[in-house]
């Protein structure tokens, strides 16, 4: 069973009170939504959680600046009662690799039962407060910020949430009852520049076919400009919390070569191996090209050469162990 539905873009909107008043327009359209208030006509609470069940199934189009627009289906891949936890996993293996090293999708990987809590940093993170009240705040960290939220409006089983940051970004994000997750959620940096956009496409249930989640740990995260002589670097391939080894490394790369500059990146495990070399000629541009090479488990050389006045590489690597079902 699945349901359709148009995608809404998040707009950054300035006014609570238009948008309130929006979404009051487009409930009185839909007609579908179930009422939680209180019978006498308030709609301050919701009481209730959706619950999950496998197979469960929401499709996004995600934004991001690193990526654009695509597409993936997020899915109930495990439910475990006596963690009190579900396991959502995506339908694409490259945005589960792409969350690995970027962590550019929150709502990956364990979700508790209870509050529908996600995981950031090994903690869960009260990102949905049930039950819905208006004007009641919380804190949570997420996407590396520290976050106070307050519902801001809620009406039929709908709420919108604003959170602001320590560091002045800004989050709104609206969660559909009926529906069971966001069907829009937004992130805007301190600049007001849009760093992530979910829209909810369509849903179902009874999802068939393959699903990951990649469990990660940063390794490398760092930004190399045009240098006179190679730069020789290093990481070390371990130090996941759980003390699991690594099925693989994840790689992500953003490069802009200046015109008559030059470039080029070699990876040596301990071996002397070079799982991942690149190169790059004069004006080359290789923008959020993401990749695997084995775990061994022990420090990996880097050499790193940039020719060129505004030349740069951007080289992010995060160890991975990962989760894979098929429903």
């Amino acid at each position: 069973m699945s349901i359709s539905l148009k995608a809404h873009k998040g707009t950054g909107y300035t006014m609570r009170a238009l948008l309130a008043a929006l979404l009051l327009v487009s409930l009185s359209m839909s007609g579908c939504l179930n009422n939680d208030s209180d019978s006498d006509g308030s709609n301050d609470v919701i009481v209730d959680q959706p619950g999950w069940q496998v197979g469960d199934w929401w499709l996004y189009t995600f934004s991001t600046p690193q990526f654009g627009e695509d597409s993936a289906r997020l899915v109930v891949a495990n439910v475990s009662e006596e963690d009190g936890l579900y396991m959502l996993g995506i339908s694409s293996e490259r945005e589960a690799q792409r969350h690995a090293v970027i962590n550019h999708n929150p709502f990956l990987g364990r979700v508790t039962m209870e509050n529908l809590s996600v995981f950031e940093n090994g903690e869960p993170q009260p990102v949905f407060n049930f039950p819905w009240t208006i004007d009641e705040e919380w804190e949570f960290t997420l996407l590396g910020q520290n976050w106070l939220a307050e519902v801001d409006f809620f009406a039929e089983g709908q709420a919108i949430i604003n959170a602001d940051s320590d560091e002045g970004h800004r989050l709104q994000y609206r969660f559909n009852g009926e529906w069971g997750f966001i069907q829009e959620f937004n992130w805007w940096d301190q600049d007001g520049e849009s760093q992530l956009t979910m829209s909810l496409n369509s849903l179902g249930s009874d999802y068939e076919g393959d699903t990951w989640f990649i469990r990660a740990t940063d390794l490398k995260d760092t930004r190399y400009e045009s240098a006179d002589n190679d730069v020789y670097d290093s990481f070390v391939d371990n130090g996941h919390p759980s003390g699991v080894d690594f099925d693989y490394l994840v790689w992500y790369l953003d490069v802009d070569i200046s015109q008559g500059g030059s470039g080029s990146l070699t990876i040596k495990d301990h071996a002397g191996a070079s799982p991942l070399t690149r190169a790059w000629g004069s004006g080359a541009r290789e923008s959020g090209a993401i990749g695997t090479i084995p775990s061994q488990t022990d420090e990996y050389s880097m050499t790193v050469t940039l020719r060129g006045q505004d030349s740069y590489l951007h080289l992010k690597v995060a160890g991975g162990i990962e989760n894979h079902w098929v429903l």
